[in-house]
């Protein structure tokens, strides 16, 4: 690759992007052209008409569109999100809903029934809670705006219920109203955040249930993946490799940043806690826990690809290397 090719680069500003969004790390051999977006307004985009050269994408989203032989893109084992998702559970303090097994039989809202934090909450409360997943009635819509939809279209069987709220109307509402049982929401709802009465989290304490998970799996769950389109890995075989390499790079760095933050005599942060909290951390998951790399994450993905097969999401069960670049399959993430 003697002449630089120019790579639109989109994700959000991460801590663990911003080295590449500003120019501080490069990939070798291209000039990165930085695009900085939201999730909501980045994956219809990239999903749907593959508008970026590397970009961040669902996990989720991007497992179905491999099991299809639909995605234009190739991922990298660089995840630009991973996040615990005990405290995404809201229940209507009237449902009588006590325990994850009461969700059974209940309506639930979710933004989307392929998001990749949706797919994570079912595998869990499956696998750690013995809740049958089948068995909830789906709800489909705007978590406190109207207006959201599936991404990519479904193929469900008939025994999965799943309608979208009406048109207008939005999760929080539903929920507040009692329409709604319990929702599944990666953003606050607008009611709990407000102290709405009828309103609460299914775990009462949603850190610890999620210390529990990790300290029983080892699991920090993965949300979204780096991906590069495949056309420019078919015209430049390297770039894969040469992006994880400046993914990791990038990562260090903000790590580092991390680290220099907890260290400093005076606070740089609003955050009173932040050296203790991040010293808890490494404590419960060790150094390098925002871990990247195909082999250092097996068990973690090949989780996630049972439960998007087991939920009628991906055609059929996925592996490490139908979903991730060959080059970089052995690579460390380190």
């Amino acid at each position: 690759m003697n002449k630089p090719v120019t790579l639109t680069f989109a994700t959000y500003g991460y801590d663990r992007m911003r080295p590449i969004l500003d120019g501080r790390v490069a990939i070798e051999g291209a000039k990165v052209a930085p695009v900085i977006l939201s999730s909501e307004d980045l994956f219809p985009r990239a999903v749907q008409r593959a508008e970026f050269d590397v970009c961040e994408l669902s996990l989720s989203s991007y497992l179905m569109q491999v099991s299809q032989g639909a995605s234009q893109y190739t991922a990298v084992p660089a995840f630009a999100s991973r996040a615990f998702r005990h405290d995404c559970i809201y229940v209507n303090a009237q449902s009588g809903i006590e325990t994850p097994k009461d969700l059974e039989g209940k309506r639930v809202g979710v933004p989307e029934y392929q998001a990749t934090m949706v797919l994570w909450v079912r595998g869990i409360l499956q696998d750690k809670h013995g809740v049958d997943f089948r068995s909830l009635k789906y709800r489909n819509g705007g978590i406190n705006q109207p207006g959201r939809k599936e991404r990519l279209p479904l193929q469900l069987p008939d025994d999965i219920d799943i309608e979208p709220v009406p048109a207008g109307d939005t999760l929080n509402d539903q929920l507040v109203r009692g329409d709604l049982d319990a929702v599944i929401a990666p953003q606050m709802l607008k009611s709990f955040a407000e102290g709405h009465s009828s309103v609460r989290l299914l775990f009462d304490d949603p850190a610890a249930a999620a210390k529990a998970y990790y300290k029983k799996t080892g699991f920090f769950p993965v949300m979204h993946v780096m991906a590069v389109r495949t056309a420019i890995l078919e015209e430049h075989p390297s770039i894969a490799a040469r992006v994880f390499t400046a993914l990791i790079e990038a990562r260090n760095i903000a790590y580092g940043e991390l680290q220099q933050m907890a260290e400093y005599s005076s606070s740089t942060l609003m955050l009173p806690f932040y050296a203790a909290d991040f010293a808890e951390t490494k404590t419960l998951m060790g150094e390098n826990y925002w871990s990247y790399g195909a082999e250092e994450n097996r068990a973690e993905l090949e989780t996630l690809f049972r439960y998007s097969h087991e939920q009628h999401l991906s055609q059929r069960l996925l592996t490490l290397e139908d979903v991730f670049a060959a080059e970089t399959l052995k690579m460390p993430g380190n």
